[in-house]
């Protein structure tokens, strides 16, 4: 039972201060395997009783709790054996397919059985492997305990089939020390919180001596004093001249930063018809690579393939004077890199550098060079250095294409994710994992393969065509969609994804935050999109591409640009251009981009400004055009 809650003084800094060290001192604990019992259920079916899940037994058929119904009433409550930060739930299963295995589920949480919250929706796959979910324990950015956790079973993979669960495994912190930090943290959460709803009501109400006398005795303000200013000012006094002066002072303090950021964006599209001195511009392309330095305003390009085939120019294009620069027309004969396509760079903010690696081969080129070749472009010097010719030798990936690449700027390591590896038989084709590159070291680690990853954790599956960027701020890793096969050589199934992973760096940790955000209101399952990062106003854009119709084997080209809350959890729809065909390519040209994929989008953090290059329009009467034009996106709140 939570302890009689009591107004007494409270100093909102210390609390956060001795709430961080808490956290700090748990994101260092390894998470560890927490014991429970069976405290309570809905029903089971003969000698399938809920204490089989405590035991994992994939090969025993009986080994599991089946309920004796499928309605929505059927549940399992778990007691655990103290109270505990409760991270991740894993779901063991049957040695085979089962039509009872749970297609849809939801896990509550909390510190007695009759009130708890939703910890997870989700659901299994319906395959022998085991599989490993990321808790909810954060509730507005405060760390809560759990002594009770419930599973309620919603669909099962068989219609009509009554819910079986095999084994379920918790796993989270349950240290005493940190518990009971993380514990009376959350007590004075929810007592501070009584108090402010009070304080609303009493100001509300007019009753401004109670008001007064409790927020005098708690210490606990209900708003910023601004706020308070500008509320007794307008509503009592009725002083609008000094209520326009402190809308003045709340706006410079930022405080209309949140509703702002609320409000829905409007995009201001505008062509660049930018060339360089002579009068040139980069040629049509697909499959390019583009980096953006914002500190200066210059802008990257290299590569991709025009529709016949693979470029090597390099160019440079300035913001401030609006020009392009042709660094390299073949960076091959000035001592750089091959012509090549679906390859990544990643730029180094610090040191001013460029890193290069991988290519796309096609599959008929069986006499073509399969080794991973590594560059490093020196902005400064104007040079190009060739780091490996061989990654795979060196502990790295092996020649791989449609990955991702970012660089951790402070530690100078390179994070490689996804993609995949070429053969000279398409049948050994693979799908790489995730690499870190040491820049200070020339050191590769593997740090997850995609067909051994740690025992009772999420996967982190690899895929091609996905997105990846790195928050500097959390040093982690947000991994989302793209496209992962079943077979490389079966190019009409197209298993499009719409899930999205966080990679902690620091403790090799991976949180499965959507395995489907379409159901949840985000974009449909994708390829080919692209995808920036504001990490001032906690958000991410991303620019869908190659989208899959339901029910169809067809491609849809399709630019929606989507804008995720990293603090909410909420994708929000800001733009659409549906337009398809050279009909409306034609009558847009001017207005918007066309409808595209494997196209280029970079976004300059100082200014606040994305740049979107080329593409394939995906004209089925032309498939070997390619685009050449250059827009700038605003958003405007």
């Amino acid at each position: 039972m939570l302890p009689t809650i009591q107004i007494n003084a409270y100093n909102n800094t210390t609390a956060n201060n001795y709430m961080e060290q808490s956290l700090n001192c748990m994101s260092m604990l390894p998470i560890e395997k927490l014991k429970y019992s069976i405290h309570a259920w809905s029903s089971h079916s003969a000698s399938y009783h809920p204490k089989n899940i405590m035991v994992n037994k994939p090969q025993d058929q009986s080994s599991r709790w089946s309920s004796n119904s499928n309605n929505h009433m059927q549940y399992i409550t778990i007691k655990l054996d103290k109270m505990s930060i409760v991270k991740t739930i894993t779901f063991g299963k049957y040695y085979k397919v089962h039509v009872c295995n749970l297609k849809e589920f939801k896990v509550y949480g909390g510190l007695t059985p009759n009130n708890m919250i939703e910890l997870l929706h989700s659901g299994l796959k319906n395959d022998c492997e085991t599989e490993t979910f990321t808790l909810k324990y954060k509730s507005n950015d405060i760390v809560f305990p759990c002594l009770y956790i419930k599973i309620v079973p919603l669909v099962a993979w068989g219609t009509n089939f009554n819910f079986s669960i095999w084994y379920v495994e918790l796993k989270g912190h349950s240290q005493q020390h940190i518990v009971e930090k993380v514990y009376q943290k959350y007590v004075d959460y929810r007592e501070n919180e009584v108090i402010r709803l009070c304080l609303k009501h009493f100001r509300q109400r007019c009753y401004l001596d109670t008001f007064n006398s409790l927020q005098n005795l708690t210490n606990i303000k209900l708003e910023d004093q601004l706020l308070t200013d500008l509320h007794t000012n307008l509503v009592f006094n009725g002083d609008f001249d000094t209520t326009e002066k402190i809308l003045y002072r709340a706006s410079e303090k930022n405080l209309f930063d949140d509703y702002i950021k609320e409000c829905q964006c409007k995009t201001l599209w505008k062509r660049i018809y930018a060339t360089d001195k002579d009068g040139n511009s980069p040629y049509m392309r697909g499959g390019h690579q583009m980096c953006i330095d914002s500190e200066l305003g210059k802008i990257y390009m290299f590569g991709g393939w025009d529709g016949s085939k693979n470029l090597a120019d390099f160019w440079e294009y300035d913001e401030n004077t609006e020009k392009w620069t042709c660094i390299s027309k073949d960076t091959s004969k000035d001592g750089g890199p091959s012509p090549r396509s679906c390859h990544r760079i990643a730029f180094d903010t610090i040191n001013k550098q460029i890193y290069m690696l991988g290519y796309f081969i096609e599959s008929e080129n069986n006499d073509s060079n399969m080794e991973s070749d590594f560059w490093k472009y020196d902005i400064n010097s104007h040079r190009w250095i060739k780091l490996s010719s061989n990654t795979a030798a060196k502990g790295g990936p092996g020649l791989i294409y449609d990955h991702q690449m970012v660089i951790e700027p402070k530690s100078q390591i390179i994070y490689v994710f996804g993609g995949r590896t070429q053969a000279r038989n398409i049948s050994e084709d693979s799908y790489s994992g995730l690499y870190s590159y040491s820049i200070k070291e020339d050191k590769w680690r593997l740090l997850r393969s995609d067909s051994n990853q740690p025992e009772n954790s999420v996967k982190l599956k690899s895929r091609i065509g996905h997105s990846m960027l790195l928050n500097p701020e959390t040093n982690e890793l947000y991994i989302f969609a793209g496209k992962r096969n079943k077979v490389f050589d079966n190019e009409r199934e197209k298993n499009y994804l719409s899930d999205f992973y966080i990679y902690r760096i620091d403790d090799d940790y991976v949180i499965e935050v959507s395995r489907n955000y379409t159901m949840q209101g985000g974009p449909d399952a994708g390829f080919e999109q692209r995808a920036t990062m504001d990490i001032e106003l906690g958000e991410l854009y991303m620019l869908s591409g190659l989208l899959n119709e339901k029910n169809s084997n067809v491609d849809t080209v399709k630019n929606i640009l989507w804008m995720y809350n990293i603090k909410k959890k909420k994708w929000t729809k800001i733009y659409q251009n549906v337009n398809y065909g050279s009909e409306d390519n034609n009558r847009i040209s001017d207005k918007e981009p066309c409808t595209r994929f494997a196209s280029q989008l970079v976004y300059d953090t100082k200014r606040k400004v994305h740049f979107l290059f080329g593409g394939n329009p995906g004209e089925m009467s032309d498939p070997c055009l390619r685009l050449n034009d250059f827009w700038e996106l605003k958003l405007v709140r």
